[in-house]
């Protein structure tokens, strides 16, 4: 049996479990603030593999690209930029990926896409990160960076941004804060609570966001045909006051043969990153064929 080192590195914090083979046991090692420099996090990731015992493979999501085991664009941890992660940590058996794609693989082996053979996973905290389950594969593209979605842009104006895309400035976490200071409101929470507890003005307010969503997601899905959508990450709690508008402008985009597509919560919530990356230290290097 492979005993893995799984690790959900975000761009503040890290987390590290030790997989002996049952997803539903993973033995939780620490959770951190990420590592500030490469040494740092190679002497902590060594320190872990060190302390988890007889481990053979390490299991990574990273906040960023990937392509095979090489980071080639971490924005929040630039000192993995262009470091290839099996060369760092040669004494193990490394496989890497994308924290969105690697969600995607924990929700498609024992999660909320186990029955689908094609979904769209969005997970919007701070960003927007996303994943493609097409024909049962998980997608990475030419580079590794599919379905980059906090990307799409559904305005023609927009000047554009080289560290975060249209939707991601739209519709993520860090938008809601926004959108929740304009009503005196601490940050997008209370913007959904007040929501929540049936606020016109932030209902009101809610829907701008959602709109934007919607209407980039739209595209998405004519280009795709998901059999579900499925939401991860800090958002995915709020679903009750976000997928009215959401869908409202979803559905106003597509034709009638989509317009049914279903919007959910992923199943392992803010452990998907840490799941997803237990199995693909299993599975190594082939870890998104997943059937």
């Amino acid at each position: 049996m492979t005993c893995v080192l799984a690790i959900d590195l975000g761009g503040t914090n890290l987390r590290a479990a030790l997989h002996n083979g049952d997803i539903a046991a993973l033995q939780m090692l620490t959770h951190e603030a990420a590592p500030s420099s490469l040494d740092d996090f190679r002497n902590r990731v060594g320190a872990l593999a060190d302390e988890a015992g007889d481990i053979t493979a390490i299991g990574l999501a990273v906040p960023g690209l990937v392509e095979g085991s090489s980071c080639r664009w971490i924005p929040n941890l630039p000192y993995l930029d262009g470091q290839n992660l099996q060369e760092l940590f040669p004494d193990f058996t490394v496989a890497v990926g994308n924290d969105a794609q690697i969600a995607m693989l924990a929700e498609a082996v024992g999660g909320a896409a186990r029955s689908l053979t094609d979904a769209l996973l969005l997970a919007i905290g701070t960003g927007i990160g996303s994943a493609v389950l097409a024909g049962d594969r998980i997608v990475a593209g030419a580079q590794g960076g599919a379905c980059s979605f906090g990307w799409a842009c559904a305005d023609t104006n927009d000047a554009g941004e080289d560290r975060s895309g249209w939707l991601e400035r739209c519709a993520s976490g860090r938008a809601l804060d926004i959108v929740a200071a304009g009503l005196g409101l601490a940050n997008g929470s209370a913007l959904i609570s007040a929501a929540r507890s049936g606020e016109g003005a932030a209902i009101t307010a809610l829907e701008v966001p959602m709109r934007s969503l919607g209407t980039a997601l739209a595209g998405a899905v004519a280009l795709l045909n998901p059999q579900a959508i499925l939401i991860s990450g800090g958002i995915a709690d709020a679903l009750d006051v976000m997928k009215p508008p959401l869908l409202a402008a979803l559905r106003r985009q597509l034709p009638p043969h989509l317009r049914d597509i279903n919007i959910r919560p992923g199943a392992f919530g803010s452990r998907a990153g840490l799941v997803g990356a237990a199995l693909a230290g299993a599975a190594g290097a082939g870890w998104r064929q997943i059937r």
